[in-house]
C-alpha cells in the first residue's frame, strides 16, 4: 500500500512532473493561462518589455521514451 505525504520536502522534481504530465490538456492549459495572469497582474508592464532577445541556434526538443 503505498502511503501519501504531505511533507513538501518529499516532493521531487520529477514526482511534479508526474503529476503535471498526468493531467488533461485541457487542464494544463488552464493552469498556463492561470499562471501569466497573475504575472500579469503582478507586472503589468510586461507585454511591454523590450529586452527580451530571439534565440540563437536551434532549440533541440528532448523526450523521454518510454517503453
Amino acid at each position: 500500500m503505498k502511503n501519501i505525504s504531505h511533507d513538501i520536502i518529499e516532493e521531487t522534481i520529477e514526482a511534479k512532473v508526474r503529476w503535471f504530465r498526468s493531467l488533461p490538456l485541457s487542464e494544463r492549459m488552464e493552469m498556463l493561462c492561470n499562471f501569466t495572469d497573475l504575472a500579469l497582474e503582478l507586472n503589468p508592464d510586461l507585454p511591454g518589455k523590450k529586452d527580451v532577445k530571439p534565440t540563437k541556434g536551434r532549440v533541440q526538443i528532448l523526450s523521454e521514451t518510454r517503453s
